[in-house]
């Protein structure tokens, strides 16, 4: 699942004890990389993913960046889970989580429209989506999941016009993980 990694740095304050974080001895992962460091960092079941472009002395404040961009509101809810894990508080559901039921949908309408842009016909792509023991010889025209197929692909086609995956390709730099 993609997941929002926040610009950390040091305040110009001493931070109260429940609020520093000693970058040297955090729990999880910590890497030097040429554009400054990146941590994984696992606070109340949640795994935070934080980059600073040097490490904070031990017990200073620390600084979130949140740029006005078009991922500000991913960041933010990001920042807030972080808070909540540092005050020991429940976390909620992640920023980017789907419900069950509409990820599958959304996986399905993107394996029909790759199925249809390949040239098969909704009926082969039915049989690829759902089986082929559910697709009856006779009756294809009236049946329900020819319906469905179609509305599947629809509903692809739309996402790729509305650059969702885009959306799912995207951000391989430092404001975006993987």
């Amino acid at each position: 699942m993609l997941s929002t990694v926040l610009a950390v740095r040091a305040a110009n304050c001493m931070a109260p004890k429940s609020f520093q974080l000693d970058f040297a001895n955090l729990p999880g992962d910590l890497r030097r990389a040429s554009d400054g460091w990146h941590a994984i960092v696992p606070l109340g079941g949640a795994k935070h993913r934080l980059w600073l472009s040097k490490l904070p002395a031990s017990g200073s404040a620390v600084v979130l960046d949140l740029p006005l961009d078009m991922n500000f509101e991913l960041r933010l809810q990001a920042a807030r889970r972080l808070w909540l894990a540092l005050e020991h508080r429940p976390l909620g559901t992640p920023p980017l989580a789907l419900p069950a039921l509409k990820r599958r949908r959304l996986i399905l309408a993107l394996r029909a429209l790759d199925g249809w842009q390949e040239g098969n016909s909704y009926r082969q792509i039915a049989k690829g989506l759902f089986g082929g023991h559910r697709i009856a010889e006779r009756g294809w025209k009236t049946n329900d999941l020819r319906s469905r197929t179609i509305r599947l692909v629809k509903l692809g086609r739309r996402l790729i016009r509305l650059r969702c995956r885009a959306l799912l390709d995207k951000g391989r730099g430092k404001d975006d993980s993987s």
